[in-house]
Formats: C-alpha cells, structure tokens, sequence
C-alpha cells in the first residue's frame, strides 16, 4: 500500500487532486448558496402566493358580507318600513293592507338581494311584525344577541348559523327610527343561505390536499372543507401544523371590515416540490462541471509536468556521469527559464571542472614551495630555543621564563589553523597567560591579573583566539590608559547546566555613555567600534561568535562606567557550537 502511495505520489497527480479538492469545494459552496438563495425564493414566493389567495378570499366574503349589510340597510332605512315601526312604536292601529302592502316591499327587496332567503321583522316590544303571525323574537333568539344588537345601535351584528336549522346563516341588526331621534323601533332579523359564503375552486371531498376555513370574531367556523375538529388548528400558534402525519403551512388573514379570518392549510411538500426539482438538477450540474474540470485539470497537468519529467532524466544522466544540455521545449515561461538555468549550469559546472583539474596541477607545483616556507617558523622556534639555554647558562632565569612565552605565544599563534580551529580552554588560558607575561615587561607592577578556571570546564572546546582579544583590549585601554595599577580579571564561570559564561574585566577609565552606545550600534551593524579600529577586537570576538554558535549566542554584554572600569561577557554551550 505504501508503495503504491508513493508510485501515485507525482507532481501531475498532485496538481490534478488539488485543482479537484478547489473545484470540489467551490462547487459544494456555490451549489449550498444557491440551493439555499433558491429554495429559500420559491418558498418565499410560494407563501407570498398563498398569502396573496387568502388576501383575495378575505376581500370576496367582505363583499358578500357588504352585500347582505346593504340589503339589510334598505329594509330598516325603507319609508313603509319606518312608519310601519313608528306606528307600532306609538302603539297607534295598523291596517292589515298597510302590512300585505309592506311585506310586498320586503319581498321585493328581497328577491333582489343575492343570499338572503328572507328578512323577519320585529316591533320594538319584540313581536314579529313580518311574517303576519306576531311570534315573539325571544324564543327565537337567545337574549344575549339582542342585547348585542341594541349595543351595535343599528349596525349589522353577525350571530352564526341557525341553531334550528343548518341550512342558513343568521344576522340581526337594530332598527332606528330617524323620525323619533333613532329611538328603538324594533329588530331585522336576517336568514342567510348556507352556500351563500364559498371560497374560488374550493374542495369538498376527502382527498383534498388544501385546506380553506373561514372563521367569524368569535372563532367559529361559517365555513370549511375541514371535516375534523378545527379547534387544533385555531388554537395553533405556529406556521407549520402536522394534520395526519403531514405538515402544513397555516396562512391566515383577518379582515378589519368583518372581524372574519380566513385560513388556508398548504401541504408543505407542496410547497418544496421545486426545490427536489432544484436539487437534482444542481447535483447533475455538478457532476458535469466535476468531469469537464478532471479533463482540464489532466490536460493542464500534462503541459506542467512533461517537460519538467524531460529535464529530470536529463539530470539523472548527468549524475552518472553525463553533463549533457537539455534541449529546448516549447512550454510556459517559468518551464523555459528552469530548462535554462539547468543548461547555463551544466555549462559552468563543466567549465569549473575544466578549472579544478587545472587548479589541481597549479596546487601540486606550489606544494614544494610551502614545504620551503615552514622552515622560517620553525627556524624561530629553534632560535628562541637556543636562546632560552643561553640565558639559563648565564642564570638569566627571568629572561629565559620571557623567551619560553614568547616561543608558546608563536607557536599557538602560527599553527595550522585548519587542524587547531579548535582548542580546550586550558590552552586558551595558558596563551592569555603567556601574554599576561610578556605585557608584564611593558607595563611592570602597573599591570596585575587574576585568572579563575574551575577544573571541571579545562576540556570545554571554544575557536581558538575567541578570549585573547578582549584581554588585549583590556590591557592596552585600561592598563594603557590609566597611572595607577590596573588589576584584570578572567573568570570562567557556569551559567546553567548547558552553558558557560566568560567574562573579562578591568578596573581601567571606562568608556563614555555615548562612546558604548555607538559601540553597541556598530557591533549590531557588523562594523568595527570606530573609525580608527580601536573596536576590531571586540568586532572580531562578536561576529566569530555570532558564526561559530549562530543562533544559540546573543552576542556581547559590555558594562563600563567612567573612571569605575569595563566588564564584557558572553556565554557559549559547554558541548561547542556548530563547526
């Protein structure tokens, strides 16, 4: 499985799975986005329609109901029947024809009313005037309607079907008699056909899958296709109802003319059957982009890697042996410069070789000449050797000591710093005191030092020359500066478990604030301390330390106050740096 993994682990199938994994992705984003956006429009646009039909329905039961308050209106507004009332009222004798005559005018108003199957008229003791049989309204209807018509003062009340026969509608309304100041003249009470009320296209049978209920100010229903309880449904107050294991959107509208709701109950599949559409055909399209993506992407890889495969094998015979140029291809820009780049550097490369063997020949010839250059070194060895016996034979003791360091200081100075690069800072220590000795001639009793070297970090390894310079600096700029005695002290010390710290210290002039600054600053720039090269030493010991131990060394700690003397410091790894 490994094998395979790597077999199939090219640039071409890299590029190929990527260009995939991006179209992938951006046509998961964009298919989501835009099934969302267009789900959520039809949705949207399938409620606004359904909320469009109540609206309508709403407005057509309005104009029927107007329709019926206008019919009613003329009857309790009709001259016959004001003075019909007023008599009644005035408890004053009415004629029988005066009441065939006003029945004829009721009938008439009747057969031109749409719905209304009749008007019954009563005085305002609540005996019944029309019909021509003088019942009493109370019997009729309950108390509470009339009380309900008296408190309307003339306006048509809506009272529900009627409890003696299901066939009609009932509506009573005051009747004002304008001649005696809107007194109380009597009552309208109005029969309305049961299928006067229908909504557009509305289905009655057991299948039906929509749903239409209109609902008076008091909840109850005036009529439905609903043939369960409608109590759930009006007591419901969410959008979304389940009816049989089947949710349904609930739209409603309410009238503010009638008080009257209508409600509208749509099958939710309904509602998304688009939106399966929608799917399948956004997942077909996706399935299109995704192969006519995998041709582009497979062919567009082929252009990137063939030439790229073509100057691998020509790499390939060069490392056997063979610096052969590749030839040129037609391909992209940045194809055609790596072909380049390959050419003009199997075209130096040969060159370079060309040069080394020649450079081989040269460095074999100058070897006789630097066997012939190492005996002037050692000829000063042997010179100062001779001179030390010398001077003991003439118990010259102090001066023999003084050409011994001065020989150690020679011969750690010009060995071969490619074999020493490195040294134990015993040895390190012992050049430094080497020196010390000799600067003692210069300088007399001016010039003591201390040295501390715990036994433990003799064998720790640092680049040789690394401590020295920061002596030197600190005997020729305190010692040198200074009348008094100059004590320097160098003191290897542990830091951590990890590192040492090496500090050397005087207790010469100092230097100035802004002088350090400046040094400071021109350690961090990578120059010398000034102008005149007084700093090389210090500069010397950063930058060696900054390219033996790289990151693992943060430079110089240098201290100094006027007239107090200057600390510098530095801490390495005990297990040496890089090289």
């Amino acid at each position: 499985m490994l094998n395979l993994l790597k077999k199939w682990n090219t640039l071409r199938n890299q590029i190929l799975f990527v260009f995939l994994f991006v179209m992938f992705i951006v046509l998961v984003i964009v298919s989501i986005l835009t099934f969302h956006q267009v789900s959520s429009l039809l949705k949207k646009n399938a409620e606004t329609q359904i909320q469009q039909v109540a609206i309508e329905a709403s407005g057509k039961m309005e104009s029927l109901y107007e329709q019926i308050n206008m019919a009613s209106k003329l009857v309790t507004t009709n001259d016959k029947v004001q003075k019909m009332l007023t008599r009644k009222y005035q408890k004053k004798p009415v004629a029988f024809s005066e009441l065939q005559e006003l029945m004829s005018t009721v009938n008439t108003i009747t057969a031109n009313s749409d719905g209304i199957f009749s008007f019954q008229l009563f005085a305002h003791d609540q005996k019944r005037v029309l019909p021509l049989d003088e019942a009493s309204l109370q019997p009729r209807l309950d108390k509470s309607w009339i009380k309900k018509a008296d408190k309307a003062k003339g306006k048509f009340v809506w009272i529900g079907q009627d409890p003696n026969d299901s066939n009609y509608f009932l509506a009573i309304r005051r009747v004002n008699l304008m001649d005696q100041s809107y007194a109380n003249g009597g009552y309208l009470l109005i029969s309305i056909y049961h299928n006067y009320f229908q909504f557009a296209n509305q289905d009655f049978s057991k299948e039906a899958t929509q749903y239409s209920i209109l609902l008076d100010k008091s909840g109850n229903s005036i009529i439905s296709n609903y043939q369960h309880s409608i109590v759930p449904i009006v007591n419901n107050q969410d959008s979304i109802i389940q009816i049989n294991k089947r949710d349904y959107m609930v739209t409603k509208h309410s009238s503010n003319v009638t008080g009257w709701s209508v409600l509208i109950l749509t099958p939710v599949s309904a509602l998304t059957e688009g939106i399966t559409v929608l799917r399948s055909i956004i997942l077909i399209s996706g399935i299109i982009g995704l192969v006519i993506y995998f041709i582009s992407s497979l062919f567009l890889s082929n252009i990137i890697t063939k030439p790229i495969l073509r100057l691998t094998k020509t790499m390939q015979c060069a490392s056997e042996g063979s610096l052969s140029l590749n030839p040129n291809v037609s391909s992209v820009n940045e194809i055609n410069k790596l072909n380049s780049t390959y050419n003009q550097l199997v075209k130096e490369t040969n060159h370079l070789i060309t040069m080394v063997y020649q450079k081989e020949i040269i460095r074999s010839r100058s070897e006789l000449k630097a066997l012939q250059a190492q005996i002037n070194p050692h000829f000063l060895f042997n010179t100062l050797d001779a001179l030390h016996w010398a001077l003991e034979d003439k118990n010259e003791e102090e001066l023999a000591e003084l050409v011994v360091a001065m020989s150690n200081l020679f011969r750690y100075t010009i060995t071969n710093q490619n074999e020493d690069e490195w040294v134990f800072i015993k040895e390190e220590i012992k050049h430094i005191d080497d020196y010390m000795e000799i600067m003692k001639m210069r300088f007399g009793e001016q010039l003591k030092w201390e040295i501390t070297l715990p036994p433990q970090f003799e064998y720790v390894k640092i680049p040789k020359f690394l401590i020295q310079p920061l002596v030197e600096n600190s005997v020729l700029h305190g010692a040198g500066n200074k009348l008094d005695q100059c004590k320097i002290s160098i003191k290897i010390e542990a830091k951590d478990v990890s590192r040492i710290k090496i500090i050397v210290q005087d207790d010469g002039l100092g230097i100035e604030k802004e002088k350090l600054e400046e040094i400071m600053a021109s350690l961090e720039k990578g120059k010398i301390a000034s102008k005149s090269g007084k700093g090389m030493a210090i500069a010397n010991v950063y930058k060696r330390l900054k390219l033996y131990y790289k990151e693992e060394q943060q430079g110089l700690v240098i201290k100094s106050e006027l007239n107090q003397g200057t600390l510098i410091s530095f801490d390495i790894p005990i297990d040496g740096g890089e090289w």
